[in-house]
């Protein structure tokens, strides 16, 4: 039997001994009023002086004694109900124990066998994208940088978002960044590739297919890795990607990009590494709000689809932050490379009339 069985007859058992312990109690106050009642008509037969009062009072005091004695009975019976229904409490009880250990046992035992699965499916994910990634790798060794201009061609925005638990407003930067660029001055000439639960292979897809000027990360990440997500359609965790496989798809294709923003956590150790292989790349350096991340995300494009280069879109979402009354204005933080000025360089330029 299952602790759930055991437990409803352990409450059916305490209801019944607790109303037993109750018709205990009731037939032991009957029984000592009809002994204080026997004696009371023993005591006024004896100071009656006519005899027809002496005899009433004593079959009188005769039928309280008679009333008490059988309440004694049945308060004996019901005690012997009580202690049996103890008895059976107790085996239940010992019963309930035993069956609410083995089920905790098996739980237990099915929690392991699931993070057991989990573990092997996460293993067998990272081999796969660790293969992918391997084969694609090659070292990016260039004296002088030369940019791959975003024009006469439009400006290829790739919009990664990863997060698997629901706990991140993706979906919203991804809507506001949209939005953004809709109302800037050449929002013709950008073009946006929008993933709102990117994969690692999808990411690695994107790189080759669609060719971006700017790959944009929004998600969770640490100092010295990105999580995507997995090919999965409920909640999970994330897929861990390491911050060095990262960098290397992005290095391993012909068109590298001119611009990563990583807007997630602590992302900003990783844009040293990044600007190595492109010419600019955004980092937060702590852990940043999330509407502060969408508001920065937001004003940025909408500053280089109006045509700003990338400096000044990066200054003036800094101010949007503050402006908005946010505190993590000081946490988004631009790299460049050694042979290129941010000030200068603008990835949205309108073609001459």
């Amino acid at each position: 039997m299952n602790a759930s069985y055991y437990r409803s007859q352990l409450d059916r058992k305490n209801k019944a001994r607790a109303d037993a312990e109750k018709k205990i109690g009731e037939f032991r106050k009957k029984e000592a009023d009809m002994s204080a009642k026997a004696t009371k008509e023993r005591a006024a037969a004896a100071k009656a002086s006519s005899q027809a009062t002496i005899n009433s009072k004593l079959r009188a005091a005769e039928r309280h004694e008679n009333e008490a004695n059988k309440a004694s009975k049945d308060a004996s019976t019901w005690s012997a109900k009580a202690g049996k229904l103890s008895k059976e409490t107790a085996d239940l009880s010992a019963k309930l124990a035993k069956a609410e250990q083995a089920e905790r046992a098996a739980a237990e035992k099915a929690r392991q066998r699931e993070q057991q699965k989990a573990a092997r499916r996460a293993t067998a994910e990272q081999q796969k994208i660790k293969s992918r990634l391997s084969t694609t790798e090659g070292e990016v060794r260039t004296v002088l940088r030369e940019l791959r201009a975003p024009k006469p061609e439009k400006l290829r925005v790739l919009l990664l978002a990863a997060a698997s638990d629901g706990d991140l407003r993706v979906g919203r930067e991804q809507q506001r960044i949209r939005t953004a660029v809709q109302s800037a001055t050449h929002r013709d000439l950008v073009e946006l590739d929008v993933h709102p639960a990117a994969t690692a292979n999808v990411f690695l897809d994107a790189l080759t297919r669609f060719r971006p000027h700017i790959v944009h990360f929004s998600g969770h990440s640490t100092q010295d890795l990105i999580a995507f997500e997995k090919d999965e359609d409920g909640f999970h965790e994330g897929a861990i990607v390491g911050a060095g496989a990262f960098a290397r798809a992005i290095a391993a294709v012909d068109d590298k990009p001119l611009l990563v923003l990583l807007n997630s956590c602590y992302s900003a150790a990783q844009t040293g590494k990044l600007v190595d292989i492109v010419p600019f790349a955004i980092g937060m350096s702590d852990t940043i709000g999330d509407t502060d991340a969408i508001t920065y995300a937001a004003r940025f494009y909408a500053a280089v689809a109006d045509g700003q280069s990338v400096q000044a879109a990066h200054l003036l979402s800094l101010s949007a932050i503050e402006l908005n009354g946010l505190l993590d204005h000081d946490l988004p933080t631009l790299a460049s490379a050694a042979d290129v000025d941010p000030s200068t360089t603008k990835l949205v330029t309108p073609p001459p009339e």
